[in-house]
């Protein structure tokens, strides 16, 4: 399994109509094509890869700042992954992003900080979660 790059950054917002604007005005990136994910928000893209992933929600106490709900990395081999996992009894939980067919692997790291690895539609490998993911 090798680490590619850092895919991208997901950050959960009040104000989403203002983020998005934001980071097209100042970075330049521009809103693209986005999973018909049951929250609401955008994906907003440098060139043609989604590096800014805004979830809306709720402007509560419960929101913490900062906003970022999770990294994510892209990687190869995802059966070689999982089993890297499971052989350190790391917990995760997987998922397939709808329309898009990204095999999602979900941890945490020793610091309860979220972290997502992404593989191609196409790695294929045995996606249950592990005992106790």
């Amino acid at each position: 399994m090798a680490l590619a790059a850092l895919d991208h950054v997901n950050i959960r917002t009040a104000r989403l109509g203002e983020l998005t604007s934001f980071y097209g005005r100042v970075l330049g990136l521009r809103p693209g094509k986005r999973p018909p994910f049951d929250s609401g928000g955008a994906w907003l893209y440098c060139g043609s890869h989604a590096a800014l992933h805004l979830v809306e929600v709720a402007d509560s106490p419960e929101v913490p700042a900062p906003r970022i709900e999770h990294f994510a990395f892209r990687a190869e081999n995802l059966a070689e992954f999982l089993a890297r996992l499971d052989e350190f009894d790391v917990a995760y939980r997987t998922a397939v992003v709808p329309e898009f067919g990204i095999r999602q692997v979900h941890l945490r790291d020793p610091d309860g900080n979220h972290v997502e690895i992404a593989f191609a539609a196409e790695e294929d490998a045995e996606l249950g979660d592990p005992p106790g993911g």
